[in-house]
């Protein structure tokens, strides 16, 4: 009973082994690769099909190459791996489980949307923390053309966006997962609740996704007792510009002022790219932004502290077509640099 006190922290979940981030992965579509955050990446594909038939193949081989480069990154090979958690968007999250076919490595497929990556995360430090693993990876995609196919219209029929429409990211990220000593740590999780606040409108996901995230952040900094400039950064997954505005409203309602350490990683995945509406979404928006910007800037030691926040639309075609809303969710980590810990 005292172990499972000690792994709780109000509604969190604080990991006192804590596991350590040993490698990360970035891989990023041409889009992406136009933006503020194409330097963190580890690389960026000129062709977004990535010479396959189908957006959907192009996003497995994103998901895979995302897989071999952190395994590199690591010094380990596929059959190191103690588990891999892994999802995307698409139905029965396809991309993860035909990719999971080419990976020697048990296997737990998870959907949260545009929230998986953290979701994922949190499984993994979760199994390595209490010595059910010791090596795990974390690892999410998304795609433009498949998801907009599946979610809303074929590119091809050149449909208007919409002003406050957001732009599916094109990458997979991915995370390796380790009980050794490694240069960041996660120290704890909030996981979300679903929030359905009745938003119908598949081109509203920042504000249909931003009281979960609320939701979510005050709940950490009660469980924990701290405030948000105990962070270096705070980054919510892709509220876009119009959600993050919100989010900020919800959040200084209940006496809690994000400040400068905020900010939205779907507004910066595209920020000053045309044609990319309010902002990025998609399961590569906040994998992406982990695994590149936080993770390297922790490598540098320019930030010691961050809170990962990855917000999810849990928007189904077929629901929506019968006139249901959009429920959301949103899940946290916190990072922590490991002082003397090699990189």
């Amino acid at each position: 009973m005292a172990d499972v006190v000690q792994r709780r922290v109000g509604g969190s979940l604080r990991f006192p082994n804590r596991p350590s981030i040993i490698a990360s992965s970035t891989i990023a579509g041409p889009m992406e690769g136009k933006g503020p955050l194409a330097r963190w990446f580890d690389c960026v594909v000129e062709d977004d099909m990535f010479g396959e038939r189908t957006p959907e193949k192009a996003e497995r081989r994103f998901m895979r190459d995302a897989i071999d480069v952190a395994l590199k990154n690591a010094g380990l090979e596929p059959d190191d791996l103690h588990i891999m958690v892994a999802g995307d968007l698409l139905n029965q999250t396809v991309t993860a489980s035909f990719t999971a076919a080419e990976v020697p490595a048990p296997f737990m497929g998870v959907y949260g949307a545009c929230s998986t990556s953290v979701e994922g995360l949190a499984i993994v430090a979760s199994m390595v923390d209490a010595g059910f693993a010791d090596v795990g990876l974390s690892v999410t995609s998304s795609h433009y053309q498949a998801a907009e196919r599946q979610f809303r219209y074929p590119i091809e029929l050149n449909i208007q966006r919409k002003s406050t429409s957001q732009y599916t990211v094109t990458g997979a990220g991915a995370l390796v997962v380790s009980s050794g000593r490694g240069p960041v740590v996660v120290t704890e999780a909030t996981i979300g609740k679903v929030i359905d606040m009745g938003i119908k409108d598949p081109n509203q996901m920042g504000p249909a996704m931003a009281p979960a995230a609320a939701d979510t952040l005050y709940r950490h900094f009660v469980d924990t007792g701290r405030t948000p400039d105990y962070y270096d950064m705070i980054i919510t997954g892709d509220l876009g510009a119009v959600g993050s505005s919100i989010l900020r409203d919800l959040l200084q309602r209940r006496g809690v002022v994000l400040g400068d350490v905020y900010r939205d990683s779907g507004a910066l995945m595209f920020e000053g790219v045309p044609g990319t509406g309010v902002g990025g979404s998609g399961c590569a928006c906040a994998a992406l932004t982990m695994g590149g910007l936080i993770y390297k800037k922790m490598l540098a030691n320019e930030i010691s502290r961050a809170l990962v926040v990855a917000t999810g639309a849990l928007l189904s075609s077929l629901t929506w077509q019968q006139g249901e809303s959009i429920p959301g969710v949103a899940h946290a980590v916190a990072l922590e640099v490991q002082p003397g810990a090699a990189t």
